[in-house]
Formats: C-alpha cells, sequence, structure tokens
C-alpha cells in the first residue's frame, strides 16, 4: 500500500479508498470480515454519505466490535440535495447531517469531512466559517467538498485566507481514464476528467490539493462485463457511453493483454500516475477484484502509455 498526507488529517491516507456506495452497505449488511480483510491489506481509509442507506451503521458496528477506530481514516459527506432536488448547503442541513454521521458511525469526530453538493446560488462565507466551527469543536478533521468546481473552492479558500480562516483541502470530483459526459447524475456531478477540463487539472496540480476520485473505474466500465452500450444502465450509460470512451477501453484490454493484468488495473494505474495529488475510491464485493486494485499502485505505464490511453497520441510499435 502506498500512502500520502493531507493536511488536517493526523493518520497516513491510503492512496486507495475503500467505498461503501454500494447494496451491502445501504441495505445494512454485516460486511465485518471483508472490512477487516480490507483493512488488513493496508487500506485506512473509508468512503462514506449519510445518503449511502445503512452504510454509516456498518462501518460504525464494525469498529466499534474490532475497537479499531485509531487505525481508521473515516471519509464522510453530508448536504446531499434532498430526494425533491432541493439543495441542502446550509447550517442547519450540513450540521442535522453530521449529527446523524457520527451517531451512525459510533464515533465523535470524522477525520475528512466533505459538503456533498454545492449551491452554486450561494456565497462560500456561510459554509466556511460552519466548517471551521465544526473542526474547531473537534468534529471534523479536513473538509472541502464532493463535487464542487476549482473555482468555487478557490472562492472558498480566498474567503479562509482573508479571514484568518482554515481552508478547503480536500476535493472529490469524478476523475478517470473514462470522460464521463454531462450530469449523469442529474443532480449537480462535477467532472475534472477529459479534454474539457484541463484547466482544472491544472489547477489541482499547482495547489496540490488532495484529490478523491469517485467512480474512477466507470462503475465498471473497465470491469470485462461492458461491450456495448446496451450492457451499461442507468447513470453509468448516460455518463460513459461514447465512442471516445469505448476506444479508451478498447486500448486499456489490449495494453492489459500485453502486461498480463486486468483493464481495471490499466485503468487505476492511469489515474494515480496523473501529475495530482490524486487519491481512488473503489468499491468492491470481491477481496481477489480488492487486491488485483491494490496491485495498480505498483504498476508502471510510461509517459506515452498514458498519453495513448487517453487518446491523446500513439505507440510506437
Amino acid at each position: 500500500m502506498k500512502y500520502s498526507s493531507v493536511q488536517n488529517v493526523t493518520k497516513p491516507v491510503s492512496r486507495i479508498l475503500y467505498g461503501t456506495s454500494s447494496p451491502f452497505f445501504a441495505h445494512g449488511e454485516d460486511r465485518g470480515e471483508f472490512l477487516d480483510a480490507v483493512l488488513d491489506a493496508g487500506v485506512t481509509t473509508f468512503d462514506t454519505a449519510r445518503v449511502y442507506g445503512k452504510a454509516e451503521e456498518v462501518l460504525g458496528n464494525w469498529m466499534a466490535s474490532r475497537g479499531n477506530r485509531d487505525r481508521v481514516v473515516l471519509l464522510s459527506k453530508g448536504g446531499h440535495p434532498s430526494m425533491l432536488r432541493m439543495h441542502r448547503i446550509t447550517e442547519k442541513a450540513v450540521k442535522k447531517d453530521l449529527k446523524a454521521s457520527l451517531e451512525a458511525l459510533k464515533t465523535d469526530y470524522i477525520d475528512i469531512y466533505l459538503l456533498h453538493r454545492d449551491d452554486p446560488r450561494k456565497p462560500v462565507d456561510e459554509m466556511v466559517e460552519v466548517l471551521n466551527e465544526l473542526h474547531a469543536e473537534g468534529k471534523i478533521g479536513a473538509f472541502g467538498g464532493s463535487n464542487w468546481t476549482h473555482t468555487r473552492i478557490l472562492e472558498a479558500n480566498e474567503y479562509a485566507y482573508r479571514k484568518n480562516l482554515l481552508p478547503f483541502t480536500v476535493s472529490s470530483p469524478y476523475f478517470g481514464l473514462a470522460d464521463m459526459k454531462g450530469d449523469p447524475f442529474l443532480n449537480g456531478a462535477v467532472s475534472v476528467a477529459g479534454p474539457s477540463h484541463e484547466e482544472a487539472r491544472a489547477w489541482y496540480s499547482g495547489t496540490g490539493m488532495a484529490l478523491v476520485a469517485f467512480s474512477v473505474l466507470g462503475r465498471g466500465f473497465f470491469s470485462g462485463r461492458v461491450k456495448k452500450a446496451s450492457d451499461m444502465k442507468g447513470w453509468v450509460r448516460r455518463g460513459f457511453a461514447t465512442a471516445d470512451n469505448f476506444e479508451r477501453l478498447r486500448r486499456a484490454q489490449t495494453l492489459a493483454a500485453e502486461k498480463g493484468c486486468s483493464a481495471s488495473r490499466i485503468a487505476l494505474a492511469w489515474m494515480l500516475r496523473q501529475d495530482l495529488n490524486g487519491f481512488a475510491v473503489v468499491s468492491t464485493s470481491s477481496m481477489e477484484r480488492m487486491r488485483d486494485n491494490l496491485a495498480a499502485l505498483d504498476l508502471e505505464l510510461s509517459e506515452e502509455e498514458l498519453a495513448w490511453l487517453d487518446l491523446r497520441g500513439e505507440r510506437k510499435s
């Protein structure tokens, strides 16, 4: 396992996080033995959210039964829009969500806390003040935004610096080899992938802000199960079913065959090799597949291969 540091987090943060946005966790299934194996494999950091069904409860019960809270880095999120897609980036909603998350996780603090969506109509001032208050109370460590644009994060941090407050130090947008088109969630998804987001990636590279990428593998796009658009459903199809992405998939499969590994390992290694302070959230119910994901940390890809995979160059034969 490889680790990195995140400002205002006291424990090492694994570069691969285990994500709990899956039916097993949402339905409250006991995943204790699997989580034990993930932690033993070196993954210290677990991604969850208030809206992931009973995922926080599952994690909380696991940590309480094992007594391992001091080994675990928790990343959770609050302030998600309502079922009617109404914005909830308010002091009242965020504090309510955090209180519920702390109770479910059976802990008195969350290492990394993210606002799950933005409300671009509102000034950033209130949320910067609220998050600093919660940090001062010891309820959260690092904080930032999930699906916030880099320009809004910059705006928040400029306010924080003017007021001598702590800034956002973590951001969680979509980022991966497949280029996400539009807003497939229909509720404010933000991507920094593909040719149209070069400016955003340059900003992340220049600032060194921790970028915790979700859906790095396109929710199964690189798993080997997807052959054509009809193999995809829902937001995955809306987000990734393009000719360019199928060409990226073909190239990942070609390189995987040459290197004797899976296409998903190639795609994950591609993301981890970018010039960013990047972390990848992966979610699987198979420890075998989890080990395959972890092996991406040690898979070397040349600059030529990185560009070729992303349709930005050709490979010499």
